[in-house]
């Protein structure tokens, strides 16, 4: 498709704006931890289960690291040094906290504890690295469905149910399961543990929950001739701890916004943006594809008028991304298509938005969002709005293109909804599918105009944002229209100052050139 005439060096000077918000934010979080940043060290480094009354042990630990005022140190130093002194493994030191049997204390031999870490973490960073190899071997070996991948939610609250549904879909057409979390999940600050039931509009997020459903899709996809990848959530209080989780267990993609908690779920402003570095350099590393939440934005503002806001937001998660080692590929950048469809010309300015989010980010895995603000329980016309959104989608060449369905605003779909949104899909994908380089947008037309305006906006808008800080902005409720403070909401008790000797390996062993502050 020929391109929409942008001026790059607007491109040029919005994304240098965000670049700059972006480390400022870095550097003003670098001095502080998280007690989530410091349980998801701990399950890296070999601690899981839950102790009688069913906490998890890296709750527990860390709980009694704050107890003992040693957190601020890093976990990962004062659990190296327990083993050294036990000969315990991570897992026997964290049994022994929870039972009351050991305290721990600031080891003996600073020096030695920081090798051993390095060592352990070394042999997690391992796993996670040949699980990452795994995958690409099974992409290698079984191939993967052709972009825009479909992207398919299962959601029943069973995880067993979930894995019947999963499997129908991949073998309908499916090319991406995410398995939608329970209700609230977002606001517990620990995981659940093991093969979970009973989940409310979703399946909690938990280990045994990935490895189930890994290990479903992999047998599925061998059936079927097509690596089937797998999507969770990792926002919310336990952003890192899922995504140590995911990574162990070879999700493919992770729900990984960089303010999403703080605008949609009132979590604490520093508490999400430095649980979202370390969660970004875990999935990094892991070669897990994000995906950003700038769609939500559309369902509390109005998509025409707060176009600019989405693009805004995506070029500043793209700068938060690479500060955590995550490359182009990995960026599932996202943005919806929510324009009201009682706006004349709104397939224009749904064309428009999306041709400029492809151009401005050519190299991003984007994910784009299907209608469901302005879905009225009509299914006949909400079967051609997933129509329209799905030529969209084709036409500019989206990545990720979560299905659209008739029954939204009416009940969470059953097999039948899903496999009509992958058929309408798969029939619009099909009959354009080349049509994107037949056709041309019209030099000084109403799309390249109204993308033009938009990105002219958008750059505005990141000039205003440098100048007062993200946190102002956010306060001010530039985003989605919502208000947040950084002393509000909540997880800030989960905050804690780095002492000057804090140690955390896995920067180390994660970042390339180095980049961090552990």
């Amino acid at each position: 498709m020929s391109q929409l005439h942008l001026d790059q060096p607007q491109i040029d000077r919005a994304r240098a704006s965000a670049q700059r918000i972006a480390r400022q934010v870095f550097d003003e979080m670098s001095g502080f931890t998280t007690t989530t940043v410091e349980r998801a060290t701990l399950r890296l480094l070999g601690v899981d289960g839950v102790d009688d009354n069913q906490v998890p042990l890296p709750n527990r630990v860390v709980e009694h690291l704050q107890t003992q005022n040693l957190l601020q140190h890093g976990a990962a130093l004062i659990l190296a040094g327990a083993m050294q002194q036990t000969g315990f493994t991570a897992q026997q030191v964290a049994e022994a906290v929870a039972a009351g049997s050991l305290t721990l204390s600031y080891p003996q031999d600073e020096a030695a504890a920081r090798q051993a870490a390095q060592a352990h973490a070394a042999t997690a960073c391992q796993h996670i690295a040949g699980q990452r190899a795994h995958r690409d071997a099974q992409i290698k070996t079984l191939g993967q469905g052709k972009a825009p991948w479909l992207y398919l939610i299962v959601a029943t609250g069973n995880i067993h149910e979930d894995v019947v549904q999963a499997r129908a879909a991949a073998e309908q057409g499916a090319d991406i399961i995410a398995v939608i979390r329970s209700t609230g999940q977002s606001l517990l600050d620990y995981v659940p543990f093991g093969a979970t039931t009973e989940g409310f509009g979703g399946t909690y997020a938990t280990q045994e929950n990935f490895r189930l459903m890994r290990a479903a899709l992999d047998e599925v996809g061998a059936k079927v001739g097509r690596y089937i990848r797998l999507t969770n959530y990792c926002s919310g209080l336990c952003m890192p701890e899922i995504a140590a989780m995911g990574a162990v267990e070879r999700l493919d993609m992770m729900l990984n916004d960089s303010m999403y908690g703080i605008i949609f779920r009132d979590i604490n402003m520093k508490r999400t943006f430095i649980d979202q570095f370390f969660s970004r350099m875990v999935n990094a590393y892991a070669g897990i594809i994000i995906n950003t939440g700038e769609d939500n934005y559309l369902t509390t503002a109005d998509a025409y008028e707060a176009a600019h806001t989405v693009l805004a937001s995506q070029l500043i998660n793209e700068q938060f991304a690479v500060l955590s080692g995550l490359k182009p590929e990995q960026m599932g950048l996202g943005h919806a298509f929510e324009i009201h469809p009682e706006m004349e010309n709104g397939f224009l300015w749904e064309l428009a938005h999306a041709q400029l989010v492809r151009q401005v980010f050519p190299d991003a895995c984007l994910k784009y969002m299907p209608p469901t603000k302005h879905m009225t329980g009509n299914i006949f016309k909400g079967q051609v709005q997933d129509a329209l959104f799905n030529i969209v989608s084709s036409v500019t060449q989206q990545n990720i293109h979560l299905l659209g369905m008739m029954t939204e605003a009416i009940h969470t779909p059953f097999i039948q909804d899903r496999f009509l949104a992958i058929q309408n899909a798969k029939y619009v994908f099909s009959t354009m599918k080349d049509l994107h380089s037949e056709i041309e947008f019209k030099r000084g037309g109403q799309i390249e105009l109204r993308a033009q305006s938009v990105l002219a906006e958008a750059e505005t808008m990141l000039a205003q944002i440098e100048a007062m800080g993200l946190a102002g902005a956010i306060g001010q409720g530039l985003f989605a229209d919502i208000s947040r403070t950084p002393t509000g909401g909540k997880g800030l008790d989960g905050v804690i100052p780095k002492a000057d000797n804090y140690y955390n390996p896995f920067p180390h062993l994660m970042l390339p050139g180095g980049n961090h502050h552990a």
